[in-house]
């Protein structure tokens, strides 16, 4: 079973899409990582965390979200940022990782079972799940929100091979979190540090014995 992550895999790389944040709304990706990080701090959480296993709502993070960005940055304009619908306009105009779409079909197509593995929101669901429309048919879908455990918590590993019904021996993660690898190794699963679309095509070509792989890129 192999299992893609989708921000920064599936999807285009991060940092390109906090670059298109900024475009839309004038509020950096300094800015924007550093209030992210605040609002969880404020909880006792991990970045991101509050949402990715849905403790609090898309709406109330936005605000939480609205005043930290105003408190550390004192006098800034976030009148263009939709904070309380934060995903849909996060999302708007980012499309899937061509690539990775190509390399997720032609496992499917080889005889591999596929599934996403992905720490995200309840409220972002119907736009990340449109970008990722074009691999197709997903075997499984683990998602953090649904779950109430993120990566790299070991339960949601758990979760994930359990729901898939194989052993956590037979699951390979590519992921662009180093962090979230070396969970899924300590549970004994094979694992690819997603880089760039070149480097991953080699490793998973080696890991899988198709070299067909290489012709995607």
């Amino acid at each position: 079973m192999i299992w893609f992550d989708f921000g920064g895999v599936l999807s285009p790389p991060l940092e390109r899409i906090y670059e298109a944040y900024e475009v839309k709304t004038g509020i950096t990706p300094a800015q924007l990582k550093a209030a992210i990080k605040g609002v969880a701090d404020e909880m006792g959480m991990p970045t991101m965390a509050p949402v990715e296993i849905a403790a609090i709502t898309e709406p109330e993070w936005g605000r939480r979200l609205a005043r930290v960005l105003a408190a550390q940055n004192p006098g800034i304009d976030i009148s263009r940022a939709r904070l309380e619908v934060f995903g849909s306009q996060w999302f708007d105009g980012v499309e899937a990782n061509p690539v990775m779409v190509r390399v997720y079909r032609y496992l499917q197509e080889n005889g591999f079972r596929t599934g996403i593995l992905s720490n995200n929101v309840i409220e972002w669901g119907p736009y990340w799940k449109a970008i990722i429309a074009p691999v197709g048919e997903v075997d499984c879908l683990i998602d953090s929100s649904a779950v109430g455990y993120r990566k790299p918590d070991p339960e949601i590993f758990e979760i994930a091979a359990k729901t898939a019904s194989v052993d956590p021996v037979g699951c390979l993660l590519i992921d662009d979190v180093e962090e979230n690898l070396v969970a899924a190794r300590v549970h004994g699963w094979q694992t690819v540090l997603f880089r760039d679309d070149e480097q991953t095509v080699a490793d998973l070509r080696t890991m899988t014995g198709l070299p067909g792989l290489s012709d995607l890129l």
